[in-house]
């Protein structure tokens, strides 16, 4: 039984954008795009619409009751210590910590663990408001200097510069215009490689594509205009590389990339010899190959060649033929994630069923142990050098915040060395894994999270979160924010859906290009059974997801709009007919295929989000969140899919655009706008579900 609509007697007045003339053919196919002038962020009328948007959803969360209680809430919880996985340099250790509210977490140092830790580089004081955010770092083999990258408001370039670890003080030393890059010290300490694109023109920054990205080093004490140019293809515009020298110094191993693509190439340079020559060892397009270490010319990789959930191989480089090639560790049952050398054994990372499994190899491939953890959640760490024998890793799971261990290769022991003390007691909450039929049949594994002694009447708020591509796998994760949902009786579901990277690289593609309506049928699919086996009903789920979930969101709302109650696309690609356009969006093409493909153009244009919007539909309450800054996915996306909502939505549920500001992506944000974002968010569902808070 459908629940009176609350907001029948409310009545949302939306801004009236104009509707420009612009028409496009698309293999002759005429399609329509009269906001495209919410393209230009910075135009008068695209200013004037923002913040027109803005002051109808704030208006909104303003007279939301439970809005400030959420907020203080969230910041209780919050204020807790936030440890990272410590790690080793030189003779050094390095770990990021966070008191609890501070915008942006602290690299510290120090000699022993024992030791009172020296703060390295506080991005707290590089901003007023947080929004510089410390972005990628390397520190040189003998732990005497720090590169570090610096992103501002959320963007996607970074600059580098260079700070002497002893004394706490930056060199003159500034690389800027590095974007998808880290830095890679070579072993004498006095530069590192790292990858730039020419620089931008200064208004079109943020929405410019981005192409020809060059490969260069850096010498300590040089000006950037006398970096080395080490490789470059101006016959591959599409090309991007990412150089890291190996454990032994000797070769920089070049991984060049295409795209999202996983597949890549691998070349390499032996810095040992004067002006040695770039040497291709792999030459085509066909598999994802990830440089392990070396001994000497053989050369380890993980791979998914002929193994969809991949394997570790070895590559004898005066040999490099394929039929030369050995197999070392066997493709599993289980995905492998990562493969590491610690204690002169192979330290390599699977999932199953999207939880964490680590395992232990000698060189030759023969099988040691498992590593023994707290229950079924995810793991991260066992960074450091190949002879090693001590390392630190974290574990987390819904109810488990990050606790950082100690562990001992050679007497298999691991010890706590953080954990962290957040007020809620774990005990009061259950996590289960089920799995489901899609559309299809193929059987799609969920976590669900609640409280204990949940009650299946149909009635319980349920959050639906999913992502679904570019091979990203969704496992376990404490969250602070979906902890005060679950202490409003609410359920977290998290589907596996295809597209990600959970069950390897078949798993990837059954989520891609013409396959991509399989991602939303998983989806789709995940609601339909949370109602059926009543857990909730349509008027009280609510689905979510960012980037590429966001587009999962837009097209699932599309698609199936009285299945929901509530949308959350946050930072979505919703414009599929012109994502290629923007910034690092043409590096999207491998996963989404490209408009200029007659078939493609065909699968895209059936799920937009932004195309698919039916005039006269009611369509679930929706808060878009986007960012004025973002110049991975461009705002330009969520702009002209909340104009075009506005515009078709017949309905009484309200349908609006919370557009942060001085914010990006994601990556970087200052805890503070976490918190005021959370705090709308679960603000929002209370009014929109008809939530008791």
């Amino acid at each position: 039984m459908t629940e009176p609509n609350q907001f029948s007697s409310q009545t949302f007045v939306y801004p009236q954008p104009h509707q420009a003339n612009q028409v496009d053919d698309y293999h002759g196919t005429q399609v329509a795009d009269p906001y495209r002038w919410l393209e230009d962020p910075d135009s008068d009328e695209t200013k004037a619409w923002i913040e027109a948007e803005n002051k109808l959803t704030f208006g909104l969360l303003e007279t939301i009751p439970a809005r400030d209680r959420l907020k203080q809430r969230l910041t209780q919880l919050w204020n807790y210590e936030k440890y990272g996985i410590p790690f080793k340099q030189g003779e050094r250790y390095f770990y990021f910590k966070n008191d609890g509210l501070q915008n942006q977490s602290v690299l510290y140092t120090l000699k022993a663990l024992e030791d009172e830790p020296v703060v390295l580089l506080d991005p707290n004081t590089l901003s007023e408001d947080g929004t510089v955010a410390l972005s990628g770092l390397s520190i040189s083999e003998d732990g005497q200097h720090l590169a570090y990258g610096l992103s501002t408001s959320g963007s996607d370039w970074q600059e580098w510069k260079v700070r002497a670890v002893e004394t706490g003080t930056d060199t003159d030393d500034r690389v800027q215009w590095v974007k998808f890059s880290g830095a890679s010290w070579t072993h004498d300490g006095k530069g590192f490689f790292y990858s730039r694109y020419d620089e931008p023109d200064e208004k079109s920054k943020l929405e410019a594509v981005n192409y020809y990205q060059k490969l260069y080093y850096h010498r300590l004490g040089t000006p950037q205009s006398d970096d080395t140019l080490i490789y470059e293809r101006p016959d591959q515009k599409d090309w991007g590389f990412g150089g890291g020298v190996s454990e032994d110094g000797r070769f920089l191993i070049i991984s060049v990339w295409l795209g999202t693509d996983p597949r890549n190439l691998v070349f390499y340079k032996d810095l040992t010899i004067a002006n040695a020559p770039i040497v291709e060892l792999i030459s085509t397009f066909e598999a994802s190959y990830s440089f392990i270490d070396n001994d000497g010319d053989r050369f380890w990789f993980s791979t998914d060649l002929e193994a969809p959930r991949s394997r570790v191989v070895a590559i004898d480089t005066t040999n490099p033929d394929r039929a030369h090639w050995q197999e070392v560790i066997p493709q599993a049952a289980e995905t492998l994630e990562g493969v590491g050398i610690l204690n002169n054994q192979f330290v390599a990372s699977y999932l199953k069923d999207a939880h964490s499994q680590v395992k232990l190899f000698d060189l030759n491939g023969t099988p040691i142990r498992d590593v023994e953890f707290p229950g079924l959640g995810s793991v991260g760490g066992f960074g450091g050098k190949r002879y090693d024998t001590e390392t630190f890793y974290s574990f987390t799971s819904f109810t488990t915040p990050a606790t950082i261990y100690r562990y001992d290769l050679v007497k298999n022991e691991s010890h706590v060395f953080r954990q962290p003390n957040v007020d809620f007691n774990p005990d009061d909450y259950e996590t289960k894994q089920v799995f489901y039929s899609s559309k299809d049949g193929t059987q799609i594994p969920m976590f669900i999270v609640h409280k204990k002694g949940l009650v299946l009447d149909g009635t319980n708020p349920t959050f639906l979160y999913g992502y679904g591509g570019f091979g990203v796998s969704l496992t376990p994760s404490f969250s602070v924010s979906t902890l005060v949902w679950l202490e409003m009786g609410g359920i977290l579901a998290e589907p596996s859906l295809r597209g990600g990277g959970e069950y390897g690289e078949d798993w990837h593609q059954a989520g891609t290009k013409l396959k991509k309506q399989n991602v939303f049928d998983d989806f789709i699919a995940a609601a339909e059974w949370l109602i059926d086996h009543k857990y909730t009903s349509p008027q009280k789920l609510a689905i979510a997801g960012g980037s590429n979930g966001g587009l999962l969101v837009g097209a699932c709302m599309t698609q199936r709009p009285e299945l929901f109650g509530a949308a959350l696309p946050a930072v979505g690609v919703m414009d599929m007919l012109r994502f290629h356009k923007f910034t690092i969006g043409w590096a999207w093409i491998s996963e989404y295929g490209t408009p200029e493909n007659a078939d493609e153009f065909k699968a895209l244009y059936a799920y937009s989000p932004l195309h698919n919007l039916k005039a006269g539909t009611a369509y679930p309450a929706t808060l878009i969140t986007t960012a004025d800054h973002d110049d991975r996915v461009v705002p330009a996306h969520s702009f002209k899919f909340a104009a075009a909502l506005q515009a078709a939505h017949k309905g009484d549920a309200p349908v609006m655009i919370r557009i942060e500001t001085k914010a990006g992506h994601g990556a970087g944000k200052p805890t503070a706008k976490i918190i005021e974002e959370s705090a709308d968010k679960w603000a929002f569902l209370v009014k929109v579900l008809a939530i008791e808070s």
